[in-house]
């Protein structure tokens, strides 16, 4: 890589050795002691009592999420089908981000993600067979602006593939319960 690139991707945040620094010892700690990394992460919401909506805290900003014009919203609020495409956007273009900067490939540019909804099976017109509910593809597309050889770029996609974990799990599938707490009616 050409040493103005370097430097450009230095001066733009993180370098390489900052980040194996930040990282260095949180990894030797893993290994040490493999029950420290796991940690369970959380959402939180509140139902609005008013509209058919639930109030998101998102840890920077509350988000309103609500029905999805094409299932009798307004478009007015935050779709979930678009949060969990916005979760993969940003999931994905972090670890591009990090693995770029842990092997110094300059990689600048755009993620977006798009994916296919039928809303058939969402309200419940057709059958699961038919129409099931839930996102029936999702596309990932990075357009980068970098001097990377073609086996870099390869590199770095596989690498982002492999560590990001919306990615992963949307990708692999994990086991998902629901359940219902009722505590009685609102006094």
């Amino acid at each position: 890589m050409p040493a103005t690139m370097r430097s450009v991707t230095a001066e733009r945040g993180m370098d390489r050795e900052q980040l194996r620094a930040a990282q260095g010892p949180l990894k030797e700690r893993y290994r040490q002691a493999p029950e420290t990394a796991l940690v369970t992460l959380s959402a939180n919401g509140s139902l609005d009592d008013q509209e058919v909506a639930c109030s998101v805290q998102t840890g920077r900003a509350l988000v309103r999420a609500g029905l999805h014009p094409a299932t009798g919203g307004s478009g007015t609020l935050a779709c979930s089908g678009d949060m969990l495409l916005e979760a993969l956007v940003a999931c994905a273009g972090v670890t591009l981000r990090s693995v770029a900067t842990s092997l110094e490939i300059p990689a600048m540019g755009t993620v977006h993600a798009e994916g296919d909804l039928d809303f058939r099976g969402t309200l419940g017109v057709a059958s699961d067979d038919e129409a099931p509910v839930g996102f029936r593809a999702i596309r990932l597309t990075f357009v980068l602006e970098s001097e990377a050889t073609d086996e870099e770029l390869e590199t770095l996609m596989k690498l982002t593939e492999r560590y990001c974990v919306v990615f992963q799990t949307l990708a692999g599938g994990v086991p998902v319960t629901c359940q219902l707490r009722a505590s009685g009616a609102p006094s």
